[in-house]
Formats: C-alpha cells, sequence, structure tokens
C-alpha cells in the first residue's frame, strides 16, 4: 500500500469514529476532510507520512497555511482537526507519542485599542467646560463633577473602577499626587496636573445652597458622590454621560468611553517620549506585555525621528 493511500484509509477511520462515535454533523465531517487531507498532501510534498510528521513537521505546515495569508482562527482549526486525527492514531495504537502535543495554537493579533487624539480629548473637555456655565443646583454639580471626572480620568488614566470609587480622603496630603488603590489591593501614586486639580477645586467648593437634594451629591464618603444607592457615580453613569458630552463636542460617542480615555492618556505620554516602563507603573498594570500594546505608538515615533533626522532620508538638494 502507498504511503498516500495508507493516511487516507486513517483519516477515513477518523471519519467515521467521528461520525459513529461522536455523531458529528455532515459539514462538520466535511471540515475535517479537508483540514486533514490539505496536512496530508503537506507532508506527502516531503515525502513524509502522517506516522511520520513530528511537531517540527506540524509547526512547517502551520506557517505554510500563515504565509498563504490564513487567519489565525482558521489555523487554529486546522491544528484542531490535527489534534483530534492524532489523539485517534494514539487510541488507535498507531502511534505511541502524539506529535502536536507541544504545537502552539496560532495567536490571534493583538488588536490596537481604541483611542483619541489630543484635539479631541480638547473638544470634550472644552465642552465639559461649556456645559458648567448657567447651571444651577443639582445641574450645576452635576456639570462640575463631569468636569472634573474627565480631568482627572485624562490626567491619571486611572481605570473607571478604581475613578469612581475614589474615596473623599484621597485628596489628603500631597495635592499634586494621588494614591490609587488598585487591582489586588496594589496601591500606586498617579501625578495629578494643575488643570486636573483646578476642575478638582471648582467642584468641591461648590455651595449647597440649602438644598437637600445638593448636599446629597457633594463629596461625603466618595469624591465622585451621587445620590445612588453606591453612594457614587456609578461606570455605566459615567459612560452614558461621555457619550453625551462627546455629541455636544462633535464626536462619535461610540469612540468614547473612560476606557478610551484611558488609551489615549497612556497614547499621548508615549507619543511625547515617556519610557514604557513609566507609563506601567501608571497605569497600574503588573505586568510589561500588557502594557505593550501600545508599542505601536513608539514604533511611529521612532519612525518619525528616522524620516525627520536621518540624512539619508531627506530628498537630495537640487542642483
Amino acid at each position: 500500500m502507498s504511503k498516500v493511500a495508507a493516511d487516507t484509509r486513517t483519516i477515513e477511520a477518523f471519519l467515521e469514529m467521528q461520525a459513529a462515535e461522536k455523531g458529528a454533523a455532515g459539514n462538520t465531517l466535511q471540515a475535517y476532510r479537508r483540514d486533514l487531507d490539505g496536512f496530508a498532501a503537506h507532508l506527502a510534498r516531503a515525502d513524509l507520512t502522517l506516522l511520520q510528521a513530528e511537531d517540527d513537521d506540524i509547526d512547517a505546515y502551520l506557517r505554510t497555511l500563515s504565509d498563504a495569508g490564513m487567519a489565525p482562527a482558521t489555523r487554529a482549526r486546522h491544528l484542531s482537526a490535527i489534534r483530534q486525527l492524532y489523539k485517534f492514531m494514539v487510541a488507535e495504537g498507531q502511534i505511541d507519542v502524539d506529535p502536536s502535543h507541544g504545537v502552539g495554537a496560532p495567536r490571534k493579533a493583538r488588536t490596537l485599542p481604541k483611542t483619541l487624539s489630543v484635539t479631541e480629548v480638547d473638544r470634550l473637555i472644552e465642552a465639559a467646560r461649556t456645559r458648567i456655565a448657567g447651571t444651577h443646583g443639582r445641574e450645576r454639580v452635576r456639570a462640575l463633577r463631569l468636569h472634573a471626572l474627565l480631568e482627572v480620568l485624562y490626567a491619571t488614566g486611572m481605570r473607571v473602577s478604581e475613578l469612581v470609587t475614589l474615596p473623599r480622603a484621597v485628596l489628603t496630603g500631597d495635592p499634586r499626587v494621588l494614591t490609587i488603590k488598585g487591582k489586588g489591593g496594589r496601591e500606586r501614586l498617579v501625578p495629578l496636573n494643575p488643570a486636573a486639580r483646578a476642575a478638582l477645586d471648582a467642584y468641591l467648593s461648590v455651595g449647597t445652597a440649602g438644598e437637600d437634594d445638593v448636599s446629597r451629591m457633594l463629596p461625603q464618603r466618595y469624591l465622585f458622590a451621587s445620590r445612588g444607592a453606591e453612594g457614587h457615580i456609578s461606570r455605566q453613569r459615567l459612560g452614558q454621560e461621555l457619550k453625551a458630552l462627546a455629541l455636544e463636542a462633535g464626536l462619535d460617542p461610540s469612540g468614547v468611553s473612560p476606557h478610551v480615555l484611558r488609551h489615549a492618556f497612556a497614547s499621548h505620554l508615549l507619543d511625547r517620549g515617556a519610557d514604557l516602563r513609566a507609563v506601567q507603573q501608571l497605569l497600574g498594570h503588573a505586568d510589561i506585555s500588557t502594557t505593550q500594546i501600545y508599542t505601536h505608538v513608539l514604533e511611529e515615533r521612532l519612525k518619525k525621528i528616522v524620516f525627520d533626522h536621518h540624512p539619508l532620508a531627506r530628498p537630495p538638494s537640487e542642483g
């Protein structure tokens, strides 16, 4: 029996098992057949069989699929079919060791985080300032609170859960920094720029004017107090207010959220020369690999440096 015929029989036996024992649907069986025939054909071109293949051969096949432009999810499906086949071959006693066992699944490319430009953030902040003018009572407290939330969020890059639950006592001590308690109870210091501090001062200095409803909205236990049961503005409410503010600023509301402003904070810092480790500390990431989603900003900055300053990047002078 030829090598190709032997592999074909093995694949057929595997498909029969999937249909009889696992009740695999017709479409599933066709997909298995297509993926496994492709793998067997790849091995045959290298004069190998399913019995002879090793982990390096499976890796090479996946690289071939990647070079052909196949998406990570589709390559992962091919690998899943190969793993199922070898699991079957081990159970049938055809092989002792599964060569697919140590092969890593294709990783999906990490999508770049949504962010806002500096100009867009400025428009958002200006819309928050404009909203304050002419307001009174509860509406004035809400407008001042939103402006302060926005300024503090963009100044510190805090997680929204950290921001809305800030205790009133966080403002004691050095007015230039805040002590934040983040994930896992880890504490970190974040700087508070003059614009954020001024917005907080304006919010904190608003008078109650003898109105009970207003006084319940002013900071007591939490810095960004609310009349709700939690005692502070909720993450959902802040998100809603930012989207409404985005409309007033002429921005697409779907592209504005507390998390997008956190990304803007990190991206704008890196774009202006901040060190990745420093940004990691400010964001409260336990692992630098989490912060590395922003390396595209560093890459763009390096390109700009080369294009702007390297002599070979300049057009030749005329004459």
